[in-house]
């Protein structure tokens, strides 16, 4: 039971009615707990402003939305949201109601919530981390020099870590009817399990693990978990409405689940083996509010201390959280990262992130790369157990990720990544040469590069693996636009580079990979070229036809990455149809991918089954949500139409344009930002377009004259296309919009048989060619993408 203000009240009228010293000294040390407490108790992590913690507002008002229509759908009663940064909250709003059976009762954010899972990590996997800090236990240790009847049948080599990873090999559950003839019988139906799965093999979500971690803490403190974490975690955070079996107080502002015994549970455990085991275990019991769990969070961006308070070090919490990869699930100790039950998870988190779960409906992450917190705390199980969240608060955490629009004012001393990086970004290439190219030492190299790649410098790839001490460049191979990225015709022939005397092998001739000849005097292949972030930009076929060719013939792959000028985070369908593989579609991504060439060289081995020695060596200090602009780095032309950010930023939806009877501004000083022809009239057009009210964009009626490709020294009417928030501005819808109107205004001079060509989804061009509207296309590519976006978790390698 907590002391608080009122009992502080009630000790000080005891003092002040005392006359004996003896009195004086027996109420003193519990008046100072009291008055403690309640000082802890008012003190809360202060809320500002999302613009104050460098995220924006009107993002965030998105989630109410979202909230409403699955309450409506009835997924759930009602919920909490938190969302903040180290520091404290921008953004809490209760919903709904959290109680509907008997009757109404509306959602508070003060309302108490059975938490469920999330007293995995918050309670018991702490306490453990806490226990190893202080060398009471050991991570590698088997569990039997802890328990020793745990480690009966086969269950003597189980670690601490293989049960805070589930990877003990323990079964999810053990039947109720094992814990139904009380706790001492219970715990020998524990000991007597068998493990059913090879150990550190397989991922299996297991409560039975963490019951019995919950044992260990109980065997080596004297305290079971719930008052070990009482007094090692919630208290010292001044998290005082946070823990088991709450008192009465708070059980009145508890969120109630389902029916037990004709009662509503209400404060009470909704876990049944929990509650068989008195409310108190290792998997499920723990009671919290959305402000204690902001504190919480706040603690683990902080590094594990808060002010006097201290929990973890700086280096327990980072091993915590470290992923281990088990099968492909990736898990941190107690914490999930990336695995089959993180449809919880923001998109658009970084690999740092961790979090986790609750059956009763939560959902807690942590990013500490993006310093940011999302608590999502519902009762979905009220009345009836039928509700479902996790892809409701997978949703609410891409929102509060992409809300982010800089780095946090509040917490504001630690110096952020990327260009705010004293030493800047750094390409492959600068970490290669920082690293003495010790990862090319003793090979026979050749090198697919272009004029972009280079150092932060300017000094080209060519030159300093030319000049490196153990390095052998035996070759050069060049890809569409030459080494020199000038050409802008069909067939490039071999040449020589005049610096080096070496040969350069073009992959845009007769010949569109190497050739086993020109791989014969070679044990490695490097990649170093800009890419511009669209599936049709043909870099990434050359790579992936050169990373093809050197599984064939057993030769190492080295890819040195590069920035995506557009950023990692939006990503913008349609995908690539099946069989519609090409050089301009090498393989089954959205037009805009949000991906590195090394992210997209991780998928593409794995996808397409290659066996193939394959390295990238990564960027240095670069974030997802980075344009290039972002990064101090200078632009160089990745081929000779593609002049400038803003041009990239269009060129996925415009891009797509250029196959059929358009200008998209090829022979003119801005190619990719305007589109026309001779036979458009640009203010129809513009006007058109604009009452679509396409977000972050404009339309300027023009008249242009190339001066070479498509009607060149033709005089066209057409559009100038002006974003206005590049934020809010999205290149592939806006394509496909102009597209909608061109075929619904110029149904007979619009030649769009060809717009499939870079576009290679059949029911998208179906839909413009029945002029369908693109919102109905959106709706239609968007479960596609989301598997994309799926699929490409695993091999994303940067924040």
């Amino acid at each position: 039971m907590r002391t608080d203000y009122h009992s502080f009240l009630i000790n000080l009228t005891v003092l002040k009615s005392s006359s004996g010293k003896l009195c004086w000294l027996l109420a003193f040390p519990t008046i100072l707990l009291a008055f403690f407490a309640s000082a802890v108790q008012a003190a809360q992590l202060s809320v500002k402003t999302p613009k104050e913690f460098g995220l924006e507002g009107q993002q965030l008002e998105r989630i109410d939305d979202i909230v409403q229509q699955e309450i409506a759908k009835g997924r759930l009663p009602g919920c909490v949201v938190t969302i903040g940064r180290r520091g404290g909250v921008a953004f809490v709003k209760a919903y709904g109601n959290r109680q509907i059976e008997p009757a109404s009762e509306k959602m508070t954010v003060d309302t108490v919530f059975d938490v469920a899972s999330l007293t995995k990590p918050i309670a018991t996997a702490t306490s453990i981390m806490i226990l190893v800090e202080r060398g009471v236990v050991r991570l590698r240790d088997p569990v039997a020099n802890y328990l020793p009847e745990f480690g009966k049948n086969g269950k003597a080599d189980i670690t601490i870590e293989q049960l805070l990873t589930h990877q003990g090999g323990l079964i999810p559950d053990n039947p109720i009817a094992d814990y139904q003839e009380g706790q001492e019988k219970a715990w020998q139906n524990i000991w007597e399990l068998e493990p059913t799965d090879a150990l550190g093999k397989k991922f299996v979500y297991t409560d039975v693990g963490f019951i019995v971690l919950g044992e260990v803490v109980r065997r080596m403190t004297g305290q079971s978990v719930a008052e070990f974490a009482e007094e090692n975690i919630f208290r010292p955070l001044g998290m005082l409405e946070t823990g088991y079996l709450p008192e009465e107080k708070l059980a009145e502002r508890a969120a109630p689940t389902e029916q037990r015994e004709g009662r509503w549970m209400r404060g009470e455990v909704h876990d049944p083996r929990a509650a068989l085991l008195g409310g108190v275990a290792g998997h499920a019991g723990l009671f919290s509010t959305a402000n204690d769990l902001a504190i919480y969070a706040n603690m683990l961006l902080s590094k594990g201390s808060v002010g006097e308070a201290h929990v973890l070090s700086s280096q327990t919490l980072a091993e915590m959280i470290r992923p281990r990869d088990i099968a492909g699930q990736l898990r941190g100790l107690g914490w999930d990262k990336l695995s089959k039950y993180s449809s919880n998870r923001g998109e658009f988190f970084s690999s740092r992130s961790f979090g986790h779960g609750g059956f009763t409906g939560t959902a807690f992450w942590v990013d500490p790369e993006l310093d940011l917190f999302v608590v999502f705390l519902s009762n979905r199980v009220h009345p009836h157990g039928k509700g479902s969240i996790n892809r409701l608060a997978g949703r609410i955490g891409t929102i509060a990720s992409a809300s982010i629009r800089q780095k946090n004012p509040v917490a504001g001393k630690e110096k952020r990544r990327g260009a705010a990086s004293s030493e800047g970004v750094l390409f492959g290439i600068d970490v290669l040469e920082r690293n003495h190219f010790r990862d090319l030492a003793g090979r026979r190299v050749g090198l697919i590069t272009n004029h972009t790649g280079i150092n932060r410098q300017g000094v080209r790839t060519i030159d300093l693996l030319h000049a490196a001490s153990g390095v052998t460049l035996a070759g050069i191979f060049s890809p569409e636009h030459g080494i020199q990225g000038k050409l802008d015709t069909s067939n490039i022939d071999n040449t020589r580079d005049e610096a080096t005397g070496l040969p350069v092998f073009s992959l845009y001739g007769k010949s569109r990979r190497p050739e086993a000849k020109q791989l014969e005097d070679l044990d490695t292949l490097v990649f170093d070229i800009q890419d511009i972030g669209t599936r049709f930009y043909t870099y990434i076929s050359t790579m992936g036809l050169a990373m093809e060719a050197a599984a064939e013939h057993g030769l190492r792959f080295v890819v040195l990455d590069r920035p995506n000028p557009i950023g990692g985070l939006i990503v913008e369908g349609p995908m690539l149809d099946p069989g519609k593989e090409s050089f301009v579609g090498f393989h089954a991504i959205p037009v805009r991918h949000g991906m590195t060439s090394g992210e997209l060289a991780r998928m593409l081995c794995k996808e397409r089954g290659w066996e193939l020695d394959l390295e990238v060596i990564e960027i240095k200090n670069w974030r997802r949500s980075d344009y290039w602009d972002a990064t101090g780095l200078s632009w160089v032309n990745p081929s000779p139409n593609m002049r400038s950010l803003a041009q990239a930023v269009l060129y996925p939806g415009i891009g797509l344009l250029e196959t059929t009877n358009l200008s998209v501004g090829r022979g003119t000083d801005t190619p990719f930002e305007v589109v026309g022809a001779p036979w458009i009239d640009g203010q129809l057009l513009a006007a058109e377009l604009n009452r679509a009210s396409l977000e972050g964009v404009r339309f300027v009626p023009i008249k242009f004259t190339p001066d070479a490709s498509k009607f060149a020294d033709e005089l066209c009417g057409g559009i100038n296309i002006v974003v206005i928030d590049r934020e809010a501005f999205r290149s592939v819808p806006v394509g496909l919009e102009i597209a909608n109107s061109l075929r619904a205004l110029y149904r007979e001079q619009w030649e769009m048989t060809r717009f499939n060509r870079l576009l290679a989804n059949d029911s998208v061009f179906e839909g413009i060619r029945e002029t369908v509207g693109t919102a109905v296309i959106a709706e239609s590519v968007q479960p596609a993408v989301e598997g994309f976006l799926s699929r490409r978790r695993g091999f994303l390698i940067y924040p």
